[in-house]
C-alpha cells in the first residue's frame, strides 16, 4: 500500500468512525441530554423557564425529550431511524471509497453533496421549528468539518488515478 493509500485510508477511516458515532449517538437521546443537563449544572428539566441562554435551550430540550418519553415514546423511533441512516451511510464508504478509492469516488462526491446539503436544511427547516441559531449555525459545522477530510479524499483519490504521475 503506497503513502497515498495510507493517507486516504486513515482520513476516510476517521470520517467513516465518526458518521458512526454520530449515528450512534441517537440512540440514547435522553440519556445523553440528561448528562449534558448535569455537566451545565441543569438539575430540573421542568424548570427551564428560568435559565438562560444555552442552558434554557438545554432545559427545554430535556423537558421536550422527558415529556415526549413518557408520554409518546413511540417518536423516539425516528431518532432510531436517524441513527440506521448514519449507519447505512457509513456502510457505503466502507464498501466503496476503502475498498476502491479511485472508482468510487462518487461517493465521496455524494457525502460532499449531503454536506452542503446540511446548510439549508439547519437553516431552514430549524427556523420553521424554532431553533435557535447558534444551534443551527452548530449543526451546520457538521456540514463544514464532514465535508473537510471528503475534500482532501477526493483529491487523494484523483492522485491514485492511472496515467498520473504521483499514483505509485
Amino acid at each position: 500500500m503506497s503513502s497515498l493509500q495510507r493517507r486516504y485510508r486513515l482520513v476516510l477511516g476517521f470520517f467513516i468512525i465518526c458518521l458512526i458515532l454520530s449515528g450512534l449517538t441517537a440512540f440514547p437521546l435522553l440519556h445523553e441530554l440528561r448528562l449534558m443537563a448535569a455537566w451545565f449544572g441543569i438539575e430540573d428539566h421542568a424548570a427551564y423557564a428560568q435559565q438562560a441562554g444555552l442552558k434554557y435551550w438545554l432545559g427545554y430540550v430535556w423537558h421536550g425529550l422527558e415529556v415526549t418519553q413518557a408520554q409518546f415514546p413511540f417518536v423516539a423511533y425516528g431518532t432510531d431511524w436517524l441513527a440506521f441512516g448514519h449507519l447505512t451511510i457509513a456502510v457505503f464508504f466502507i464498501a466503496g471509497p476503502w475498498r476502491e478509492p479511485v472508482g468510487n469516488a462518487w461517493v465521496l462526491k455524494v457525502g460532499l453533496l449531503a454536506c452542503a446539503a446540511i446548510f439549508p436544511l439547519a437553516l431552514i427547516c430549524g427556523e420553521v421549528r424554532g431553533i435557535p441559531l447558534y444551534w443551527r449555525l452548530i449543526d451546520c459545522s457538521f456540514g463544514l468539518f464532514g465535508a473537510l477530510p471528503l475534500l482532501y479524499c477526493l483529491r487523494l483519490a484523483r492522485r491514485m488515478e492511472p496515467g498520473t504521475s504521483q499514483s505509485s
